[in-house]
């Protein structure tokens, strides 16, 4: 089929394959513009090299990032002397670089930035029409979040984002000019969203935004999650409702209470501390201070004993001392999160920390980092080792490359970024099934078991 498109025959039987790096909330944003597309009569394809048009949805956050979006753009680029016939660049690297990406990446068409993502139909047209251009991106916009969606994470879980844009003014952080201000959706149009991801099959969504605390806080002038979760929780076949970026300061009782009373809810929080020394704190733009972190910790683990935590860390911040550097490190010991993302601070232009003095040099932002890694494997050994003989209900996922284990997640490990759980069965399973499952044995991050069935006696 071809439609008239300014003056020129525009192909509508093209394939197309998106690329998304990043976080999963650039993936909800490419799942989006496949729904987009897939509803225009696009065909889909995994593989890029059968692509007549690719999309790479890119990430713009920190410098190791930056450079893995570039590198796959060129790489995408090599496609246009194969099948390749149109190349669109959108995403954070796009809207933070939209000019220099038109400079000196001659092979991209087009570049869209994080506000065009309802508008992607409409830039492919364009870009058999015109070359070289990119779109105006309203960073105020968030009606692109109501579009239906290919899910691409699978049969077993979706990430459902629930706001989008941020308010805090972290000193190191260039999201904010890259997503506008903070925007909660309206908790009818989540709904409606979770609903569909149920009629799927879909046992377990994971809801993620900047900060996911602060829903509501915008459109309803209020703290709305604990709403959130109630009515989520409402809908049958979600069996796991996962929170993902909360903010300490904004996990007041009421959710603190949600959670532990709540069985649909994880016991499990994603809680990004950043550090632990007031003074880097106060440097980076956090409004919390560490005694207060830890009485959260403390206030969480003593309301719902079982719960997980995992935090990210930045090492290496402008200014940090080895007494601010002792700090982190004794406080990382003392509380032993469950999961520890550690990540070298990044000096990224137009941050307010990137004119800060006395910059950590690189070897030791390397071996701070390396530091507390150590720290933390022994911490998650010790962790995996507590849970031995104990029997945890799983969510099938897969079988591995040997073929001998199942694998799986319990409450305790979020996709993507945590460890697995690895069991047999004496009897088959399929994905996207619960069992429970006997753990084994360990190692530093991944646990090995057995299926438990009731006894028929």
């Amino acid at each position: 089929m071809k439609v008239e498109q300014q003056g020129e025959l525009y192909p509508l039987d093209k394939k197309i394959g998106i690329v998304s790096l990043g976080c999963p909330k650039n993936l909800v944003d490419s799942e989006i513009m496949l729904g987009q597309l897939r509803d225009e009569g696009y065909e889909i394809v995994q593989d890029s090299n059968d692509a007549q048009i690719i999309i790479v949805n890119t990430c713009g956050f920190i410098d190791s990032a930056k450079q893995e979006s570039i590198n796959t753009i060129i790489e995408m680029a090599a496609l246009k002397e194969k099948n390749c016939e149109r190349l669109i660049v959108a995403g954070c690297l796009a809207q933070r670089y939209r000019d220099m990406i038109l400079d000196e990446l001659p092979e991209v068409d087009a570049v869209m930035g994080t506000g065009s993502y309802g508008d992607v139909a409409s830039v492919i047209k364009e870009a058999y029409s015109r070359k070289h251009f990119s779109t105006y991106c309203d960073l105020r916009n968030t009606s692109y979040l109501d579009c239906e969606r290919v899910i691409s994470t699978g049969n077993g879980y979706a990430y459902l984002k629930v706001a989008e844009g941020c308010n805090n003014c972290c000193t190191y952080c260039v999201i904010p000019s890259l997503r506008g201000p903070f925007r909660s959706r309206k908790i009818d149009s989540i709904i409606n969203e979770a609903k569909r991801i149920a009629a799927l099959g879909i046992k377990e969504i994971i809801l993620v935004a900047q900060d996911t605390t602060r829903y509501g806080t915008d459109n309803y002038a209020n703290r709305m999650l604990v709403q959130l979760l109630r009515e989520l929780s409402k809908i049958d076949g979600i069996q796991w409702i996962r929170l993902l970026y909360c903010y300490p300061e904004e996990i007041d009782d009421e959710l603190i209470a949600e959670i532990a009373q709540n069985d649909k809810v994880c016991k499990y929080l994603d809680i990004p501390i950043q550090h632990a020394s007031d003074a880097i704190l106060k440097a980076m733009g956090r409004r919390g201070k560490s005694n207060e972190i830890g009485s959260l910790l403390q206030k969480l683990r003593s309301t719902i004993p079982d719960i997980v935590i995992r935090t990210t860390v930045i090492v290496g911040f402008p200014g940090e001392t080895e007494d601010d550097f002792q700090i982190l490190s004794e406080f990382i010991d003392k509380y032993r999160f469950d999961r520890l993302g550690v990540f070298m601070y990044s000096k990224e232009e137009g941050t307010p920390a990137s004119n800060m003095l006395n910059q950590v040099p690189a070897r030791l932002k390397r071996s701070r980092y390396e530091k507390l890694m150590r720290i933390q494997r022994k911490i998650s050994a010790e962790l995996n080792s507590e849970r031995l003989g104990r029997t945890y209900r799983v969510l099938v996922e897969g079988v591995s490359e040997d073929g001998i284990f199942y694998y799986g997640r319990s409450y305790a490990e979020s996709p993507d970024i945590d460890g697995l759980l690895y069991f047999t069965s004496s009897e088959p399973l399929e994905g996207n099934q619960f069992v429970n499952v006997k753990i084994l044995d360990c190692d530093d991050y991944d646990l090995t078991g057995e299926v438990k069935y009731e006894s028929s006696e």
